[in-house]
């Protein structure tokens, strides 16, 4: 099955043949299923935020920013804004040579407000001698597209999405890239000022990336009174996971070379386990706002991070008690209901266990990453859901779940996600430090088996295509997990490019 040519190939990738072998019995085998308890929603797994708890929450993080701890943002920015453009593809593909649905006659009509739209103007008169008011009128929509989307134009259609013109202000336009610049500013700097950003880009943007760092960094260095520390990394080769055909056999290429494919956002784990931060924000890379629009996300940034430290500080003072052997039994039940109420960690009957099993179990359960994950009502926008489900030692716990990890054969378990009332728009502060400032080896945290499985193809044939546990999901499994609700007004995905028309973009 594995060749001599396949082990010289993963040699190279750093991937043993024991990892191959066990990628291809996951496709023979499957991942089960997750049992869920309920979907979480307020009061059951989902804090709402008093008034008068944000103001706390709010001190907690503004007191935490005057220590010498290291305060990261982390930004998955290696996706390319194809998807992005799928309508327009779609069109350029099609037999019509006018608009003919509600996307493309929105996207048409409205164009003058898309913050590209005067470098798309630029090259329309390049290429084609007209403006693209000319080539409206002309009647040449499929010309404007082209220019959008293809090499010989604006290239839109192969750029990461993180370099896209998104936000027009009176004196520059911002890429999401700017945004997040913009945003580490107002609620990651440190006492001394220092803003450290950390983006994983794919190996052929990134010197795009950093150009296009070097080129915006001093205006907001000035404008905010910050020194950035920005760092890239690229997604590890070994993180790639081996494609299979229908029978479940390595799927090849045609010169017989074994075709691997992109583990998915979970493989960024390994790059978060790589970065030295005591706290770091998770946000994806296309949900930013214009400043008129930040007020509320930088208050609830600032918010779950005031939660997530002042977990964090009585997490570590419950654990350095515990270094005291005689600590007493009325303590181990003060932590044991902080574990339950605060952490969302519920065992069945703790009083089955003896006193040396209850102090193991709330040492484990106490000391490993901690998160906090806003979460917005769920109003029809694609994501994760939240809910507390079932772990293998028995307890139940919060975790994000995607659709592919519920059995939607299961009426109870399909009706629980399709009813549920919140859904992750992934907003994440993380706690990635223990008790005694020795950094968690991430990967010891993951769920192996919450992987999945998807059908795609390659030179029209089919294959199957294995992706990790998500970045957020099963790759946090074994985390405590704290849901939170955060205003929907934080949550604004560019997921087409008529999302940029929406009100929040502009």
């Amino acid at each position: 099955m594995i060749t001599t040519n396949d082990e010289i190939i993963l040699k190279k990738r750093g991937i043993t043949s024991n990892q191959i072998e066990e990628q291809l019995k996951s496709f023979i085998t499957g991942f089960p299923f997750l049992k869920i308890q309920s979907a979480a929603e307020p009061g059951n797994g989902i804090i709402v935020v008093s008034d008068e708890d944000r103001l706390f929450l709010l001190r907690q993080w503004e007191e935490f920013l005057l220590t010498d701890a290291t305060i990261l943002k982390f930004v998955p920015a290696s996706g390319a804004a194809s998807r992005m453009f799928k309508d327009l593809f779609e069109f350029l593909e099609s037999k019509n040579d006018k608009p003919s649905n509600s996307f493309e006659n929105k996207f048409f009509d409205e164009i003058d407000n898309f913050a590209f739209y005067q470098d798309l103007n630029k090259i329309c008169i390049k290429n084609n001698g007209q403006t693209i008011d000319e080539l409206i009128i002309n009647k040449q929509y499929k010309l404007i597209v082209e220019n959008l989307l293809l090499e010989k134009g604006l290239n839109y259609g192969s750029l990461p999405k993180g370099l896209l013109k998104f936000h027009t202000y009176p004196s520059e336009i911002r890429t999401p890239m700017q945004e997040h610049l913009v945003e580490g500013a107002l609620y990651a700097a440190s006492a001394s000022g220092i803003v450290n950003i950390h983006f994983t880009v794919s190996k052929e943007h990134r010197t795009m990336f950093e150009n296009h760092l070097k080129e915006s960094v001093s205006l907001y260095e000035k404008k905010y009174h910050v020194t950035y520390n920005v760092t890239f990394s690229e997604q590890k080769p070994y993180t790639d996971t081996v494609a299979a055909d229908k029978n479940n056999e390595p799927f090849r290429d045609k010169d017989g070379d074994l075709v691997f494919r992109p583990g998915g956002h979970g493989a960024l784990i390994e790059n978060l386990n790589d970065l030295d931060g005591d706290i770091i924000f998770i946000k994806n890379i296309d949900n930013v706002v214009p400043d008129s629009l930040k007020e509320s996300t930088v208050t609830y940034k600032k918010v779950i991070a005031g939660m997530l430290v002042n977990l964090q500080k009585q997490c570590f003072g419950y654990l350095n008690e515990m270094e005291n052997e005689s600590i007493s039994k009325a303590k181990l039940a003060i932590m044991a209901k902080f574990c339950e109420v605060r952490l969302n960690n519920h065992h069945s009957d703790l009083s089955l266990l003896s006193e040396i099993e209850l102090r193991k179990y709330l040492f484990t359960k106490l000391n490993r990453p901690i998160r906090v994950c806003g979460m917005v009502k769920n109003v029809g926008e694609p994501g994760g859901g939240p809910f507390l489900t079932v772990n293998t030692d028995g307890t139940v716990s919060p975790q994000i779940l995607e659709s592919s990890q519920i059995d939607m054969t299961n009426q109870v378990d399909k009706s629980m996600m399709m009813n549920s009332t919140h859904f992750n728009p992934v907003d994440l502060v993380c706690g990635v430090k223990d008790y005694l400032g020795r950094k968690f080896d991430l990967i010891q945290h993951v769920d192996k088996k919450t992987g999945f499985i998807s059908l795609k193809s390659k030179n029209g044939m089919e294959l199957k295509a294995l992706e990790l546990p998500g970045l957020w999901n099963g790759a946090m499994s074994d985390w405590n997990t704290i849901f939170v609700e955060v205003p929907i007004d934080t949550f604004n995905p560019v997921k087409t490019v008529n999302d940029l028309l929406r009100t929040q973009h502009q």
